[in-house]
């Protein structure tokens, strides 16, 4: 049976921004392999620490994300279009030429560029995600042939709503007033009045990314828009590889922290469900999207938005992530960590922040003593100032309990012949837990970190020492406390020394007990 996506995209040409990101390279892949009858896919990327987009795309392709496409179809990389251009100037910055073409032969648009830095100030939010989706915008409606501008958003920016339905909600504030406010304020003035601004939203990205999916909607119907909201993204979940990421962005960041053990405490409610979805479901699904919304006799009368979540159906919880996760970091353990991951989650923000004092603050200050002594350069305490903001950004999101409606994302899968059911897979119920977060472990250790899998006897190794060394660490700790608790409290003193000889071979807690024996 013949692919009818790839019959509808047979020839045309689609532009992509935010090219380079890890979604814009995952789309990119998928596309030219699964769609190779597609015409051409233009990809808008910016020079970069010296290197031009051609030299970027060239790197892209040496990448083992395009294994498969230099394996099985290297044909089809020559349909790869780099496209110089940046979303923070009017018309992309591409050049008057290369701008026409993309006016007359584009028929799709994936805007997928943005700012995905939780703690950005809100200027950066705004510019890159608000006006950055503005000027796409107006690109969009030069373009003659339009049939799909999909604009990728994120299922967390509306922090109001117990229960985010797929459609765009009016935003807290005129999108283009707070973008005139925002181009005469400076820096400091716009960050004193952002938690105004802002109001419930719990960071920028989030409240830039809402009033961005207003312009959308705004655009609509003048051209075919749709908005598309994943959740949290992490590693594949079996395209091109399992596991495949190259970045620590949301979960994959914590677990290599907490497997370094550089994280050993987040405040998280165990008992709530994560929603998170694999990039490549979240791809297959989007690409599934113009040929969706193109295959309706009428347009709807608001625009389509796809919530990519796995809403009422999810049974995974932030508990279950971290036992599995830790169980994997002990099967294939990272190198050279710093400590053993043993980390957990706190239900209780007081314990979390005394877990955060004892187990980041004093040991990042008694390493960087230790470097001063030695005359080596400090850099636990800036990394855990870095990882104190990120995880105080990301707390929001596992101490909050968050439900979607899902219509429209299930029924892009009724509209697929058998061959397209198969080559986009969708359904997020066949993943099996266990397996797919031991996949994104292995991945990021392989991916991120660049480690081998041939190391592992030796960080077998290093886990092993560290964990005889975590004993003795916590014993001394807390025998500590307990001999500091006796002197301050009498009564502590008399109950422990029923305890006998137990207790008066304890070190430092016996001869606290038994001092005037």
């Amino acid at each position: 049976m013949a692919s009818e996506v790839n019959e509808w995209y047979r020839g045309r040409k689609v532009l992509v921004t935010g090219a380079s990101g890890l979604m814009g390279k995952v789309l990119i892949e998928k596309l030219l392999y699964s769609v190779p009858d597609i015409g051409c896919v233009y990809a808008l990327v910016r020079s970069k620490r010296g290197k031009t987009p051609e030299s970027r795309i060239e790197d892209m392709w040496k990448l083992p994300l395009f294994s498969r496409i230099r394996e099985e179809k290297p044909h089809v990389m020559k349909k790869l279009v780099p496209v110089t251009g940046d979303i923070l100037y009017d018309n992309l910055g591409v050049e008057k030429d290369q701008l026409e073409k993309i006016y007359d032969e584009v028929s799709v648009l994936f805007h997928f560029a943005a700012s995905l830095r939780l703690e950005a100030p809100l200027k950066e939010g705004l510019e890159m995600n608000t006006k950055g989706t503005l000027r796409v915008l107006d690109v969009a409606k030069k373009i003659k042939n339009l049939l799909a501008f999909v604009h990728l958003s994120t299922a967390f920016c509306y922090p109001d709503y117990e229960r985010m339905a797929e459609k765009v909600h009016d935003p807290p504030a005129n999108p283009h007033d707070v973008l005139r406010a925002a181009s005469w304020l400076s820096d400091d003035q716009l960050n004193l009045l952002a938690p105004s601004m802002m109001q419930k939203h719990p960071n920028s990205y989030t409240y830039s990314k809402r009033l961005a999916e207003a312009l959308v909607k705004e655009s609509y119907p003048q051209i075919p828009a749709v908005v598309v909201r994943p959740s949290i993204v992490t590693p594949s979940y079996k395209e091109p590889t399992p596991g495949w990421v190259d970045n620590l962005n949301g979960p994959i960041g914590l677990m290599i922290g907490a497997g370094k053990g550089v994280i050993r405490t987040m405040h998280c409610y165990g008992h709530y469900h994560a929603e998170v979805i694999p990039v490549d479901i979240a791809i297959n699904s989007i690409i599934l999207i113009p040929y969706y919304i193109n295959t309706k006799i009428e347009r709807p009368a608001e625009i389509p938005v796809f919530n990519l979540t796995s809403g009422d159906d999810r049974d995974t919880t932030w508990k279950e992530v971290l036992d599995v996760g830790k169980a994997t970091v002990r099967k294939f353990p990272f190198e050279g960590p710093l400590w053993y991951p043993n980390g957990n989650i706190r239900h209780s923000k007081l314990i979390h922040e005394l877990c955060v004092f004892f187990y980041h603050i004093i040991p990042a200050y008694l390493i960087d003593f230790l470097m001063l002594i030695f005359g080596q350069k400090r850099f636990m305490v800036r990394i855990q100032n870095r990882i104190s903001v990120g995880l105080e950004v990301l707390q929001y999101f596992t101490t909050r309990e968050w439900w979607f409606d899902t219509q429209n994302f299930k029924a892009l899968a009724t509209k697929l012949n058998q061959t397209d059911f198969a080559t986009f897979p969708m359904d997020l119920a066949i993943i099996e837990v266990g397996p797919y977060i031991e996949s994104c472990m292995i991945g990021g250790k392989l991916y991120c970190l660049k480690e081998k899998l041939e190391n592992l006897p030796k960080a077998r190794l290093q886990n092993n020492i560290l964990f005889l060394l975590d004993l003795f660490v916590s014993a001394f700790f807390y025998l500590f406390l307990l001999y500091w608790l006796v002197h301050i409290f009498e009564p502590l003193r008399a109950i422990l020394s029923y305890g006998g000889s137990f207790v008066r071979y304890l070190p430092l807690v016996g001869n606290a007990v038994f001092r005037d024996a």
